[in-house]
């Protein structure tokens, strides 16, 4: 991540975030921007590889820069920071493409960690959120799901794929399940591509409907 996009207008909060994406990645040029206006004038003036973005703007609402950067550098990564933990806002930065979603009442330590699984592949998510997307997914699979089908025939999971499918489907990161099962991280991400494959789904809250799905929360 060399050329990052902080869009945050307190002053104090932007300089102890560019602080910490400092810490985070080292030697990272580094934009910083009040405004929804200014943002998207810098979006559309250069390239970024990563932008932690606020929500609660003067001009307007983060979630258009997440949208335009997904326009404009479909490559390039959106985080939004925030103090907003609903659903209201939460579910439409996602949806317009928010890569992660990190509240700033973490410590500084805690959004450090979460900002390094970005070179591991794997989206920043506070626990909070990650918990409250879950429920959202467990709702919609109770709701839309209840006379989904099984597996198709001769598709199954092992009690190992169902294990890591699990603990996927509760936000857990690839080395934390390798610590959980005593496992190397390569080892978890061969049978995270392998399940994947099974259940026919490419992303991890597809995982998460499946694991409702199969019943493996009720299980546990």
């Amino acid at each position: 991540m060399t050329r990052i996009l902080l869009l945050e207008d307190l002053p104090e909060i932007r300089v102890w975030l560019k602080a910490l994406a400092m810490q985070v990645f080292p030697g990272a040029q580094i934009t910083e921007a009040a405004r929804v206006h200014d943002a998207r004038a810098q979006i559309g003036a250069q390239r970024f590889d990563l932008a932690l973005i606020d929500l609660g703007l003067p001009d307007g609402s983060g979630v258009d820069v997440v949208a335009a950067l997904r326009e404009q550098q479909p490559e390039a990564q959106s985080v939004v920071v925030t103090i907003h933990d609903d659903d209201d806002h939460l579910f439409p930065a996602l949806q317009a493409g928010a890569f992660g979603y990190l509240l700033k009442e973490q410590s500084r330590e805690q959004l450090g960690e979460q900002l390094r699984r970005i070179s591991q592949g794997e989206p920043p998510l506070s626990p909070s959120i990650a918990r409250r997307v879950i429920q959202y997914f467990a709702a919609q699979a109770k709701n839309q799901f209840r006379e989904a089908t099984p597996l198709m025939p001769g598709v199954t999971l092992t009690d190992r794929e169902n294990e890591v499918l699990l603990r996927v489907a509760k936000g857990f990161t690839l080395p934390e399940i390798g610590v959980q099962l005593n496992l190397s991280r390569h080892t978890i991400a061969d049978y995270v591509k392998q399940i994947y494959r099974k259940l026919n789904v490419s992303s991890r809250a597809e995982a998460a409907l499946e694991a409702q799905r199969l019943g493996l929360f009720r299980r546990n």
